[in-house]
């Protein structure tokens, strides 16, 4: 090598050696890889990525494309050179520093470290050095199996979401278990759910992590056994049968195929509603591939629901529910309010068992009701709520089905972007303007609302404010709508302000509220505050000073 090609490799070593150092103080320093016994190690990759005179060492995955860094420099080294020479050496240097690393938490059972070079025939990618440590791979797999025994089997106590993050992905390791055990890892996941299932937010997450881990195996472990996948930074991943696939022992209990479908029932019963197309592309996939079950679950929908659970017929009405396409099917025979009761607590139970909380109504009936107001999407959802609103002895479960419908960033999906409202929506919207018995409804609703991604509440905020005016009743939930609102609302209210006591009301909820809260409430009123200044200029006493008022509350000086 000349004295050019040394300085490079002297720099490599450099880096390598620089990494080494300060994630051993790392995880001295941290304790870290002592956290749970189902982490025998941290780090099972390592990226070398050399640019002269800026060569980076990392221990992130996340490698797919070269860093931003441009080299003034130019690599003294062609890719023959990388391949021959270079790669042999910085193995030799590698292994030299993880012999001494053998035992320590800092190196997982398996690691590969990966090498970028810059060259002077264009850059080259490829493994310099993988190792597996049989010793840590054995005590990692005892630790797993004492895991599954002690824990989840014979536990009976809530387990932490840190030893699900790994033991999901332990359990869906090849390098771990080259032959998945489907039935093992679907027992195992549905234990953890059930140990967990009194703390709601603690669930969620052990499903995050264990529907990643599922996903991760099925895009890159199963899929590709099958299909051609395209990859797309900005869109679904598309995929395409390859000629001639299909499933092997596809009847035989306990298939690879299980998994895909446990995933997409996880990815549709539980993740948002964005992600939800993911897990319908999964089992249409498997049904290509020959899948009775999968054709089963997409005509019928998943096994998660019993028979009876998810088809209901009386005299009445008859109502399906389809979980995979998070659809509910009504057929009002009559028209009573018997019949909607039956459907809407046929809905509810559904709701209180983990149905997709973004879901849409196919109703065949009669009667054409709709809100009154405009701009709500015209669809089955909207008119079957409506329907039911018109039974005011029904209010009362309308409102245990809104409260238990409205979760944040789902929607029914039934409407365009523009009209796409949160479940609950039109129950909250009616019964909010049927009586002021439901105001604390729609406080709760619009504290959850979505606001970025839902425009139609600012309807019914303006037809709210027509039908109750400001009372002292009213004007907290007026206020709860306003902070939600958006610059086009526009609220006919001036006329009603010059009373001085409904101004007073105004001016006592705006004094609670911070200045842009102030600014966003005052805006759908007089617009901006300099036309309530001038209001201000020319009022006399004692409109004068409430309206002085108002503008302090905005942070506005008024000489």
């Amino acid at each position: 090598m000349n004295e050019q090609q040394k300085e490079a490799i002297e720099e490599m070593k450099t880096a390598i050696y620089k990494w080494f150092d300060e994630q051993e103080e790392r995880v001295e320093r941290d304790g870290l890889g002592k956290r749970t016994p189902l982490q025998i190690g941290i780090f099972s990759f390592i990226l070398l990525d050399y640019r002269p005179g800026r060569t980076t060492v990392d221990g992130s995955k996340a490698m797919g494309s070269a860093s931003g860094k441009k080299s003034m420099k130019v690599s003294p080294f062609t890719k023959e050179q990388i391949l021959q020479e270079v790669q042999p050496l910085l193995a030799d240097i590698i292994k030299e520093r993880l012999d001494k690393l053998e035992a320590s938490p800092l190196i997982d059972y398996r690691l590969t470290f990966q090498g970028r070079f810059a060259t002077m025939d264009g850059p080259v990618e490829l493994t310099v050095l993988e190792l597996v440590y049989e010793e840590k791979k054995r005590r990692l797999l005892e630790q797993i199996q004492l895991y599954i025994e002690n824990k989840l089997e014979k536990g009976s106590n809530a387990t932490k979401r840190l030893e699900t993050f790994f033991l999901s992905r332990h359990l869906l390791d090849p390098h771990l278990f080259p032959e998945i055990e489907a039935a093992k890892v679907i027992a195992s996941f549905d234990r953890i759910q059930e140990l967990n299932k009194g703390a709601v937010e603690a669930l969620a997450e052990h499903r995050r992590d264990m529907i990643w881990a599922l996903t991760q195996w099925v895009e890159n472990e199963f899929l590709p056994q099958y299909c051609v996948i395209t990859r797309n930074d900005y869109r679904a991943d598309e995929y395409t049968i390859k000629p001639g696939a299909v499933l092997e022992n596809k009847d035989e209990p306990s298939q690879p195929v299980d998994l895909l479908l446990y995933c997409a029932v996880m990815i549709i019963r539980f993740e948002p509603n964005y992600s939800k197309s993911k897990g319908q592309t999964f089992l249409q996939l498997a049904k290509q591939l020959g899948s009775d079950k999968a054709a089963r679950m997409l005509k019928k929908g998943s096994d998660s629901f019993s028979n009876d659970e998810v088809h209901m017929r009386r005299e009445l009405v008859e109502c399906k529910a389809n979980d995979v396409f998070s659809l509910f099917t009504i057929h009002i025979r009559k028209e009573a309010a018997a019949a909607y009761e039956l459907s809407i607590s046929f809905i509810l139970s559904l709701l209180r068992k983990d149905f997709p909380k973004s879901y849409k109504i196919k109703l065949k009936s009669s009667s054409r009701e709709y809100l009154p107001i405009k701009g709500l999407a015209r669809s089955d959802t909207h008119r079957f709520f409506a329907n039911a609103l018109a039974y005011s002895e029904l209010h009362p479960l309308l409102e245990e089905y809104a409260r238990e419908a409205m979760v944040e960033f789902e929607w029914y999906e039934d409407g365009d972007d523009e009209k796409s409202v949160m479940p609950g929506s039109y129950a909250v919207f009616g019964l909010g303007l049927a009586s002021e018995r439901y105001f604390p409804l729609v406080e709760d609703y619009m504290n959850l609302v979505d606001d970025e991604h839902q425009l139609v509440h600012d309807k019914f905020t303006a037809v709210f404010a027509e039908t109750y005016g400001i009372t002292a009743s009213s004007i907290p939930t007026l206020i709860a709508c306003l902070l939600r609102s958006h610059d086009s609302l526009k609220l006919k209210l001036q006329t009603e302000l010059e009373s001085e006591d409904k101004l007073l009301l105004l001016v006592q909820q705006i004094e609670t509220l911070s200045d842009d809260e102030t600014e966003r409430v005052l805006y759908p009123i007089w617009g901006n505050t300099e036309k309530l200044a001038s209001l201000a200029r020319k009022a006399q006493q004692p409109r004068k000073e409430l309206l002085l008022r108002l503008l302090k509350a905005v942070g506005m000086e008024f000489p």
